[in-house]
């Protein structure tokens, strides 16, 4: 039944697929207290929200037995120049991705009920509710929190998004990941702004994705004059994980960047119109933020720039 699930997965256009008991996750509870205590969630007020239903499965659906984690690739084939040009987040290049993922997602969790019998419930999630997705794709084996705390899958590397299905039926629980950082600290020692102070930590105040991304994030001055050339989203704590030489690209078109995004450069940002914004972006994660957003952040980085 797992087998036929995981095939089913693939078959919609996930890379990876494994499963978990839906028990408590009684063994991050001290460090989430810590997380809140410490208010390193920033602005992020729904981090503190229905807190016991992030740890426990049950409380968001009752009766619940599996949890099921997919993985979908979005790396693109290419990337968009850097040279006389600003730099987006890959995530960022296609269209948004939960309004792709979810329906698939419910596709998948329509087979999971049909094959468990009459009585057999699902509940789908992508970039929604309060699931611990990160840390119910490492129990379900397909991949491990590392020290930059993105998930990494040893042989796609981290470039992907995840989808949680908590289900009544009982499934064969995949073997939880394990950690494959080692002694390796390329994300944190790369990390300009200092925003991973400690191994599995993130100071989200200081990380260049919040800042570019959230709308009501406070953007330090010392945060703001090392942006570089980033107006949306920061990528280099992936770009130096080792694993993600083992990262290829996604065949998904609807992550792939438009002929006009390409074509992008730095005076073209600059000199960007409302209307042309609502061409180049609608539909997508920055079109989702909107222009005055994005224009806040172009003028951040065009200001302080050197090139």
């Amino acid at each position: 039944m797992k087998e036929q699930i995981r095939k089913k997965a693939l078959e919609l256009g996930f890379d990876a697929c494994g499963f978990a008991p839906a028990v408590p996750i009684d063994n991050l509870k001290e460090f989430y207290d810590g997380f809140l205590g410490e208010h390193r969630q920033a602005t992020m007020g729904y981090l503190e929200r229905y807190a016991e239903q992030r740890l426990d499965a049950s409380l968001l659906l009752k009766g619940v037995k599996t949890v099921i984690a997919v993985l979908m690739n979005y790396n693109p084939p290419q990337l968009i120049p850097e040279e006389d040009n600003f730099i987006i987040s890959r995530y960022a290049y296609g269209k948004r991705y939960p309004p792709f993922i979810k329906p698939k997602l419910s596709q998948l969790a329509g087979f999971v009920d049909s094959i468990g019998g009459a009585g057999n419930t699902s509940r789908v999630f992508v970039d929604s509710g309060p699931v611990l997705e990160k840390a119910w794709a490492q129990r379900c084996g397909t991949g491990w929190q590392g020290k930059h705390t993105i998930v990494i899958n040893s042989s796609m590397g981290s470039f992907f998004f995840i989808g949680i299905i908590f289900s009544t039926l009982e499934v064969e629980p995949d073997e939880p990941e394990t950690d494959h950082c080692g002694n390796c600290k390329r994300c944190m020692e790369a990390c300009p702004t200092g925003a991973i102070d400690r191994p599995y930590q993130l100071k989200i105040s200081r990380c260049i994705s919040y800042c570019t991304l959230v709308k009501d994030a406070d953007m330090p001055d010392d945060v703001r004059s090392k942006l570089g050339k980033r107006i949306f989203g920061c990528d280099i704590c992936q770009d130096v994980c080792p694993f993600n030489r083992f990262a290829k690209p996604t065949t998904e078109a609807h992550f792939h960047p438009s002929e006009a995004l390409k074509r992008m450069r730095r005076n073209d940002w600059i000199n960007l119109t409302e209307e042309k914004f609502k061409e180049l972006f609608t539909g997508s994660s920055i079109g989702e933020k909107g222009y005055e957003w994005l224009m806040r952040n172009v003028r951040n980085v065009a200001n302080g720039s050197l090139f």
